[in-house]
């Protein structure tokens, strides 16, 4: 095993399980995506002006893409310099940064897998991407 990482992530947080020469780090990132947004001193999902509404889910979702592009960028930086990664979690958020990955040149060739997983504690997790890179020898 040279360098291989895991990841096992949602739209809270990401885990990365890197695996090299035998040894195993874990590390947590947290990804500060607002996933229910209330605006401070808002009263309604609406305001009234005259006869119009005006909503404002235009802005919590570009702040949610913000967010989210923010997180990816941060999980990007962690596995540039790895040998595979291999993606597996419950929501959608694995086939956002399968796709971002996908879009990275330096990255294409690296993603070994996209899997769908519940959710796990910290030691499963890990034995699970071993087990991954195990069975992939």
């Amino acid at each position: 095993m040279k360098n291989n990482i895991g990841i096992w992530i949602d739209t809270h947080q990401a885990v990365l399980i890197k695996l090299s020469n035998g040894n195993q780090t874990v590390k947590t990132i947290e990804s500060n995506i607002d996933t229910r947004v209330r605006t401070p001193g808002e009263s309604k999902k609406y305001g009234r002006f005259g006869g119009q509404y005006l909503t404002y889910e235009k802005n919590w979702e570009n702040k949610k893409l913000a967010q989210t592009n923010e997180f990816l960028k941060v999980l990007l930086n962690e596995i540039e310099n790895c040998a595979a990664v291999v993606l597996f979690g419950p929501s959608i958020m694995k086939t956002v940064f399968e796709k971002e990955i996908k879009n990275n040149l330096n990255l294409i060739g690296k993603l070994t897998g996209v899997f769908d997983a519940d959710s796990m504690t910290e030691n499963q997790m890990v034995a699970w991407v071993k087990d991954f890179y195990k069975n992939k020898k």
